[in-house]
């Protein structure tokens, strides 16, 4: 079984900029809800098909597929909304953290992946975390990229942008 082990984090600071490669991403969301995700992804000249299962702590079920960028375009057109982000891979101890800086209607939302091939190489990952690691939000779902794309970070209000800070 394809499984992601995977906790995502809030950015607090710049020093992540300038680390590593960078990839600018379109996603969109076939079908988004708390049981399963169908996500359409694209990426310059790459594509790919995701379906997820639900989330299980930092633990879900995630099989991907590359599909030709012309179908992904057309899938990308049956989605209500997409998610445009710049992903920044910025390695750091035994692992590479992903830092998306969203863009679009999520612009001004800035947050660090890190998956791992089990959850005690990523338990040891976080305790050493780099210094611009903040808050943990795996289990928020605010946060993940299916409801940002039908919730985007511009609708959300002053008071939650500013408990983000806290």
């Amino acid at each position: 079984m394809s499984l992601e082990i995977e906790r995502k984090f809030l950015v607090v600071t710049d020093q992540w900029r300038d680390q590593g490669a960078v990839l600018e991403l379109r996603q969109g969301y076939l079908c988004a809800t708390l049981e399963r995700t169908v996500r359409v992804r694209v990426d310059g000249a790459r594509a790919w098909l995701t379906i997820k299962g639900k989330s299980r702590g930092a633990v879900r079920l995630e099989l991907e597929y590359p599909i030709p960028l012309g179908e992904a375009e057309q899938l990308l057109g049956l989605c209500d909304a997409l998610v445009e982000k710049r992903r920044h891979h910025v390695p750091h101890g035994e692992l590479t953290w992903e830092v998306d800086e969203f863009t679009g209607k999520n612009a001004g939302l800035v947050v660090a992946e890190l998956e791992g091939p089990d959850e005690v190489t990523l338990a040891r990952a976080v305790a050493n975390a780099p210094p611009w690691v903040g808050r943990e939000v795996t289990s928020d779902p605010r946060f993940t990229n299916a409801a940002l794309s039908e919730r985007p970070f511009a609708e959300w209000s002053t008071e939650e942008r500013a408990a983000l800070q806290r």
